[in-house]
């Protein structure tokens, strides 16, 4: 959730202190190692920064903590014996945007604002953070100097549908020209995000209105979300099931379709889906989609267009059954049935599961 931008100033401040507690961990890391052959623990970074809040730094103590905690991640995670450093000057080009880690205990919500820090934070509290067990999270800015509160909460998820209900189980094929085709037939055309707006982004970098590209970035990822948001939350609200098609995006970012592949969001919109599902109640798994196109759904004849050459055949004929498929709602339909057998699988053996449980309970009883 957006942070009311009179905090700007303050957040920023802290931001530049805690970019001193990173710098100082990650030097002390690498003369620790350099010294004694070892990589330091969390615990021990906690014992060198301890009382650092109370010398001069306007930081929550426990964000000190989790700065330590974060690092040593990071230092793991990356297998380096030093990381980059935290830059705070905004006009360095390798600037480090701004980020305040925190624990559960150091946020409270009172009367429509968060209490960080001794400080009492406004913001566009969308979601109705009073009905929610608020957990640990971060405060961090965007490229544009906004600020956002992004934080963990419990929430109660729905129990998903047993096997007679999967009625209306929905598969999707993901492309470029569609952004996605189902395997009822719909299909929803891709939308050209970034390529609308991509003459007036060259137009500011070449006119060095930085701010102004920024802003006009922003309202490509901010148009992307909003349509990938509104397609994802009514299909997952309305289906028991969806599963999507395990297409490799990033390796195809590294071909002469990338950019279409990153105007389309593949990524974004499965896992929004994702979340989605599992927040209403409905069952959701990527499935191989391996010659999803080239297998007749009905008879299962491999027998479809294959190939460059038979990317252009947008309808065929199956020589086994005679029937006339779409290229897409055929691929989606494979998709479907592939994403059901693994459902099958997942109940039969959590069924078996629960006979195993129950003989091991009556022979324990007996």
């Amino acid at each position: 959730m957006r942070l009311k931008d009179k905090h700007a100033a303050l957040l920023r401040a802290q931001a530049r202190e805690l970019n001193f507690v990173w710098n100082y961990v990650n030097d002390l890391s690498s003369q620790v190692l350099q010294r004694e052959g070892r990589f330091i623990a969390s615990d021990e970074l906690h014992a060198f920064t301890k009382g650092a809040t109370k010398q001069g730094l306007s930081l929550h103590s426990q964000s000190v903590q989790a700065v330590n905690e974060e690092f040593v991640i990071r230092r793991k995670q990356f297998k380096k014996a030093k990381l980059r450093w935290r830059v705070s000057n905004p006009d360095r080009a390798n600037y480090s945007l701004g980020w305040i880690p925190f624990k559960k205990s150091a946020l409270r919500y009172v009367n429509g604002q968060v209490h960080f820090a001794g400080t009492a934070l406004s913001l566009w509290d969308s979601y109705g953070l009073a009905d929610y067990e608020l957990g640990s999270g971060s405060i961090c800015e965007d490229a544009r100097g906004r600020w956002y509160l992004n934080i963990c909460v419990k929430v109660k998820q729905k129990a998903r549908p047993p096997a007679s209900e999967l009625g209306d189980a929905l598969g999707i094929d993901l492309g470029l020209k569609a952004l996605m085709t189902d395997s009822e037939g719909n299909t929803v055309e891709a939308q050209r995000f970034y390529r609308d707006l991509e003459p007036k982004i060259a137009s500011a970098q070449r006119a060095g209105k930085k701010d102004r590209a920024r802003a006009l970035h922003a309202k490509v990822a901010n148009r992307r979300k909003d349509g990938l948001h509104k397609l994802a939350t009514v299909q997952a609200r309305s289906r028991s099931a969806i599963f999507v098609g395990q297409v490799n995006a990033s390796r195809l970012t590294r071909t002469r379709r990338a950019k279409s592949v990153l105007d389309a969001g593949w990524s974004t919109y499965r896992n929004m889906l994702k979340y989605k599902c599992a927040d209403a109640g409905a069952w959701f798994n990527e499935v191989d989609e391996a010659f999803s196109t080239q297998d007749c759904h009905l008879c299962k004849t491999r027998c479809g267009p294959k190939g460059l050459a038979g990317l252009s055949v947008r309808q065929w004929t199956c020589t086994g059954c005679h029937a006339v498929h779409d290229r897409d709602v055929n691929a989606s339909c494979n998709i479907l049935a592939r994403g059901l057998a693994w459902l099958e699988q997942q109940f039969s053996e959590a069924d078996s599961r629960l006979k195993a449980t129950a003989a091991a309970n009556k022979d324990s009883g007996a």
